[in-house]
């Protein structure tokens, strides 16, 4: 039952009210019965037009399958769609991500594009089909961001835009002995309307909802087996479960971050996108704070401590996105925060936003896998002296390629430029790096690099000693 066409038609103004209340009810029954509080919170109402699985028990979030490449509809509803009349502009605008779920993957959501950039050219994580969305105008997919789209559309009437994620979740899991279980993402649509200048700054709503992404015609097969398994259980066990709906309730989530921390993850050097540099030259004192961030694994100093006061956690909730509980949280010290369950947590945030900050109060460092500290042979006698300035690299692949990208990263240079990696051998012979010598690195091993000019084109190989 859908109520209204996927085909642009003419919207019947006059009856939208009760139009939209009577269609909303046999699909929204269950966000009536969870979120009842938080129906005022905003105008905007987002529904993404898929199933959502039974086997996901009642404390849990939603989960719903989705096939790769295939067109879903998200319907963008306005609740309050005569009275609504507190924005300035006649347009908002509304950017759609699909983002990673998991917190390991999330640190590392720069590497993990960039490596599927690698292995599918010319392809985008998230598409937008024009020709059945209804109701948007200016759609926008920004070339280097991939999972991300953005349009704008008239909050007094409802719109409806359809979505095709190209990326399956077995493509973030590694590859060890088949039948690996895909990662979920998340589809987060962030609202704005346009500030005093015109600029669409004005942040509405942000909502979310769990997916994970099969093979064509997977995510039907992966329905019907959830469905086949629930229905063995006994009568007592399947109350445990929630029931599976026929469409999916975007939750209230917070804002995605545009600054500082995405503007700094997309600013990071890519083997594809880096600007052009001739020197190897690159001193840590010359760099920003920032830029020696993305030279090294990500810190640990921004978890939350007992001492930080109340200033400071409001200062940590932002930079971690949860800037929408920053009030709620406003006579909270470190420590305060510390203190609180997981089910505290769940039972104030919801579901979704209680389980990450949890995860995010408790959460320890990512440690490396492999850790090796590299300077920059500056003469020819240098020869791993104390006096020398050493660098970390934190390896978690194991890979010539990763050893690349780091050690181009670190002085500033396109990967492309470095050809060649080799180290240094007995009797000063250059052997060539391969990824089994490089997971044969000593922990903490130390080199001193040296260039050598390729002599048929413009790149570089790298010596260890």
């Amino acid at each position: 039952m859908l109520f209204w066409h996927s085909h642009p038609e003419t919207y019947q103004q006059h009856a939208q009210n009760n139009y939209i209340r009577d269609a909303l009810t046999p699909f929204l029954k269950h966000e009536e019965e969870q979120q009842s509080t938080e129906i005022g919170v905003s105008p905007f109402h987002y529904v993404l037009c898929a199933a959502t699985s039974p086997a996901v028990k009642l404390q849990d979030e939603t989960l719903t399958y989705l096939n790769q490449g295939q067109s879903y509809e998200i319907r963008m509803l306005n609740r309050k769609l005569v009275e609504f009349t507190n924005i300035s502009s006649k347009h908002i605008k509304s950017i759609v991500r699909v983002v990673f779920h998991d917190r390991r993957l999330q640190y590392t959501e720069h590497q993990q594009l960039e490596g599927w950039r690698w292995n599918r050219p010319g392809d985008r994580i998230l598409d937008i089909d024009i020709p059945l969305s209804v109701g948007i105008m200016e759609p926008r997919a920004h070339p280097l961001q991939l999972n991300t789209i953005e349009f704008l559309w008239d909050p007094d009437k409802n719109a409806s835009v359809f979505i095709q994620v190209n990326c399956i979740s077995t493509e973030f899991t590694p590859r060890k002995h088949g039948g690996e279980k895909g990662v979920p993402f998340r589809i987060q649509i962030d609202t704005f309307a346009a500030g005093e200048h015109g600029e669409y700054t004005e942040h509405m709503l942000s909502a979310s909802c769990q997916v994970k992404v099969f093979k064509p015609k997977g995510a039907d097969r992966k329905l019907k087996t959830d469905r086949e398994k629930i229905e063995k259980k006994s009568p007592q066990d399947r109350e445990k479960y929630q029931p599976s709906y026929k469409t999916t309730v975007l939750t209230e989530c917070s804002p995605w971050p545009e600054a500082p921390s995405v503007s700094r993850t997309s600013n990071t050097p890519s083997p594809g996108y880096h600007s052009a540099h001739t020197s190897y030259s690159f001193p840590e004192e010359n760099c920003s704070p920032d830029q020696q961030e993305e030279l090294h694994l990500p810190s640990c100093s921004d978890h939350l401590l007992p001492s930080s006061s109340m200033q400071d956690t409001q200062q940590w909730l932002h930079r971690n996105r949860f800037s929408s509980f920053s009030r709620l949280f406003s006579g909270f010290s470190g420590s305060d925060l510390l203190k609180m369950s997981r089910e505290d947590l769940i039972q104030i945030c919801g579901p979704a936003d209680g389980i990450r900050l949890f995860n995010a109060i408790k959460g320890r460092c990512i440690q490396p896998r492999l850790t090796v500290y590299v300077s920059q042979l500056q003469n020819r006698n240098q020869l791993h002296t104390k006096a020398a300035v050493y660098h970390a690299l934190y390896l978690e692949d194991l890979t010539v390629l990763e050893l690349t990208e780091k050690i181009a990263n670190l002085y500033n240079v396109p990967s492309q430029q470095i050809l060649r990696v080799y180290r240094q051998g007995p009797t000063g012979i250059h052997v060539l790096v391969s990824d089994e010598m490089v997971q044969n690195f000593t922990e903490e091993s130390s080199f001193i690099i040296s260039t050598m000019k390729d002599e048929c084109n413009d790149g570089y190989h790298v010596v260890l000693k």
